[in-house]
């Protein structure tokens, strides 16, 4: 039962964000992508610091060794988007040279050639795997946990998916080629999730550092990715919106936690 709960969780997050990110890409709903970041921060927040970490903390393991978990997540995931950013801003040089562009867009997803989009598919498909892992860890911990975990990275990868699809029809005018090479690296993610339920069980004991680095990654991406978008000066009631939508976030992911806990 477990195992089909992964499955299924995990490629309605791999797919399903790439199918809304394209929603949001090519225009169907693109005057909501701002709401959408905060919505997805306050989600990604309340994740780490409602479910997941409560969830390692109340195990056997020490809080010493969990925070220090925590603190090399954190740290793993700045060095990882660090040479994410190196990568491209070597690959794209020329390209904002010639455009003139100051400003990168989140994972400096903004123009790329042909040959970058391998580059970025093969990141993708990686992260996608983490992604999966992470998910099923949270199941094995609590079937309801594991249902806010998939709604979680189905927030954050929206974004980031929206950004490879730019870079995809940078290089290619089909936007459904696109759309089908983004979903694979997506599919990746039941992979993971796999791998993920192999690996649980066989270290059971390692369930709550699992979910501690599940915790950074969110925070991580809800702190370095998604804020700094929304960190724009914008008008009161712009700015009201903004803190609403984060809000909203938060709320729902506290809200199904209460319900399943029965609090």
């Amino acid at each position: 039962m477990i195992l089909i709960a992964i499955v299924i969780g995990t490629l309605a997050a791999g797919i399903g964000s790439v199918w809304l990110a394209a929603a949001l890409s090519f225009g169907v709903l693109a005057r909501y992508t701002q709401h959408m970041l905060s919505l997805a921060a306050g989600a990604l927040l309340a994740t780490a610091f409602m479910h997941l970490l409560p969830e390692a903390f109340e195990s056997q393991a020490g809080a010493h060794d969990l925070f220090v978990t925590l603190l090399i997540g954190v740290v793993f995931f700045f060095l990882l988007d660090k040479a994410e950013l190196w990568h491209h801003g070597h690959e794209h040089h020329h390209e904002q040279e010639h455009h003139g562009h100051g400003h990168v867009h989140d994972h400096a997803h903004g123009a790329a050639p042909v040959a970058g989009s391998w580059a970025v598919l093969t990141g993708d498909s990686v992260h996608c795997f983490g992604d999966g892992v992470l998910i099923a860890s949270a199941f094995m911990a609590d079937m309801r946990l594991g249902v806010i975990a998939a709604l979680a990275v189905l927030a954050h990868e929206v974004p980031h998916h929206m950004g490879d699809l730019m870079v995809l029809r940078t290089g290619s005018t089909n936007k459904r080629a696109a759309l089908v090479k983004v979903s694979l690296a997506g599919a990746v993610t039941a992979l993971g999730g796999l791998t993920g339920y192999w690996l649980v069980e066989q270290l059971q004991d390692y369930l709550p550092y699992f979910l501690v680095v599940a915790s950074s990654s969110f925070i991580y991406v809800a702190l370095a990715d998604l804020i700094p978008q929304l960190q724009k000066r914008l008008s009161a009631r712009q700015t009201a919106a903004q803190v609403a939508w984060l809000l909203v976030g938060i709320f729902l992911v506290t809200f199904v936690s209460g319900l399943a806990h029965g609090r």
